[in-house]
């Protein structure tokens, strides 16, 4: 624990200023800073009130942004009497910055202590003014020069068809030593020491679910929420605990779940700005095996496309949400409930509020039906079960096919980029143009071979499982796959008032292209 002591008002009561521009596991840089500014803040007689740390912060960043230091500048953190580093460009590696926040700080009649300078800093005096200027430019010219190396090396990399980013979800770099650089991507099935998540397993179940989906319920969305109620670790935290961090607990979210279905990295490309990076013969260079091929990519991009749709995939998480409707009105019922007195929700109600809203053909949805949850639920479960249950379960898979078409077009894309190269006059020299002609030839050549391969188109395929829908029911983990289940036959319910015989009408229209033929005929009888 870094030792603090409280505020005292005895004038030399100081917030001490770390950063760094990347945080690593084995790191040592937040102990080294520490140590020396405790020991600069000894040597000057004051003691440190509180830490402001900024990890994977660049140093570039305006001190007043920064989520550590920035409250304490604001004054937003209550009183200090001044601030200390452990060097100048702890504070920041932009010259105008930290002078700016230097001489606000003096002129509030605060302290600065860094432990790349003796004693306190006397900003009146010319001669440490200059000193400090000196340092803080000193500290922007390192920075920009790390830039540059770095834009230098990730350039090299990509030119070499080495990675030089983190690494896509669903994969781990491959190193020969620990400490040795990248040499290419497996796939990422977790770690039971580090407690990592089977991220390539866990994202092809997605692509799975996605691409099964028939009902459009089960959407880019509704997966982000049942990975987070699954808890499995989002991508940061799963990188954070490859790497032996802690995770930070944060929640799946749509935009990076879509960005990973849809990035050609999952066909184990080097990407670059969001594209794969081009070999030396104008096709992408690949790094570790493909999660799935690219007539999948190209079903995935298509499936996960905004689409205009009347009804939405519901956001419950409960047995019936979106799929009971009030008999009144048509409008689709919500969950309300009673909360006791600690706040906690109790006896919750399926219950129509369109009239309470003022949703336009809901005037006369009088009275407005509502119905115990748990009642509901036990009912449609008796409706459903004794149905179909003993049946066997069928999965739905979607076969995304050869993709022949996809991948011709991309061959062809492939050879007409190397001939408007070859037009723009960049392989005229001898060497150059026998490579070309080289290249060319073998494109045309896989070109010819795809067009003579079978063409397999794509589609949904049934497979038996050997379980039945009853264990499906018995082994789902929450009610929202029990609602899928349910959703796949077509379960729907209709909720009337009290005052009506049949209040709470249960019924089924399952797409049959998806059930086994035992269940097929069940479905008949129920009909019948």
């Amino acid at each position: 624990m870094d030792p603090v002591t409280p505020y005292d008002g005895c004038g030399l009561c100081l917030v001490g200023v770390r950063r760094l521009s990347r945080m690593t596991g084995v790191t040592s840089s937040p102990e080294r800073q520490r140590d020396e500014i405790l020991r600069a803040v000894d040597a000057v007689g004051g003691h440190v009130i509180a830490w402001a740390d900024d990890w994977e912060v660049s140093g570039a960043t305006d001190p007043r942004t920064r989520d550590g230091f920035g409250p304490w500048l604001l004054g937003k953190m209550g009183p200090y009497d001044g601030i200390a580093g452990s060097m100048v460009d702890r504070i920041g590696r932009n010259a105008e910055d930290v002078l700016r926040t230097a001489r606000e700080n003096h002129e509030l009649g605060r302290k600065l202590v860094t432990g790349d300078h003796l004693g306190l800093w006397d900003l009146d005096d010319p001669n440490q003014e200059m000193e400090l200027g000196y340092k803080a430019l000193g500290a922007q010219q390192e920075h920009r020069a790390i830039r540059t190396r770095n834009r230098q090396e990730v350039k090299r990399a990509r030119a070499a068809g080495e990675p030089h980013n983190k690494p896509s979800y669903g994969y781990k770099y491959k190193r020969l030593a620990p400490t040795t650089k990248v040499v290419g991507a497996i796939l990422d099935h977790g770690d039971e020491d580090l407690g990592s998540s089977d991220a390539a397993g866990e994202i092809r179940n997605v692509k799975d679910r996605i691409l099964a989906d028939q009902t459009g319920k089960i959407t880019v969305a509704t997966e982000a929420a049942r990975l987070t109620r699954a808890k499995v670790l989002s991508p940061n935290d799963q990188l954070r605990v490859n790497y032996g961090q802690e995770p930070l607990g944060t929640p799946w979210s749509n935009k990076s779940l879509k960005r990973i279905l849809c990035s050609l990295a999952a066909l184990g490309y080097l990407m670059h700005k969001g594209q794969p990076v081009l070999g030396p013969d104008g096709t992408p260079v690949k790094i570790g095996p493909a999660l799935w091929n690219r007539a999948t990519h190209d079903a995935l991009v298509a499936k996960t496309a905004p689409k205009r749709s009347v009804k939405r995939a519901p956001k419950g998480v409960y047995r019936q949400s979106g799929n009971i409707t009030c008999g009144n009105c048509g409008y689709t019922l919500v969950v309300s409930g009673s909360r006791g007195s600690k706040g906690a929700v109790w006896n919750r109600s399926y219950a129509c509020t369109a009239k309470f809203r003022g949703l336009p053909g809901a005037e006369d949805c009088k009275p407005s039906p509502s119905i115990n949850m748990a009642k509901a639920d036990a009912e449609l479960e008796q409706w459903f079960l004794p149905r179909f249950g003993a049946a066997e379960f069928v999965e739905t898979v979607y076969d995304p096919g050869t993709g022949k078409k996809d991948r011709i077009a991309e061959a062809e894309a492939n050879r007409k980029r190397l001939r408007d190269d070859r037009a723009a006059g960049l392989y005229d020299e001898p060497a150059d143009a026998q490579w070309y002609r080289q290249t060319y030839a073998r494109m045309t050549e896989e070109l010819k071979e795809l067009h003579a391969e079978p063409d397999h188109p794509a589609g949904w395929r049934k497979i038996r499982t050997g379980r039945t829908v009853a264990s499906e029911w018995a082994a789902a983990t929450d009610e929202v796959v029990r609602r899928e289940l349910l959703e796949s036959f077509g379960v729907t319910a209709v909720l009337r008032p009290s005052t009506v015989a049949h209040r709470y009408v249960i019924s089924a229209d399952p797409d049959t292209n998806l059930m086994s033929d035992e269940l097929l005929a069940m479905w008949e009888d129920v009909v019948a």
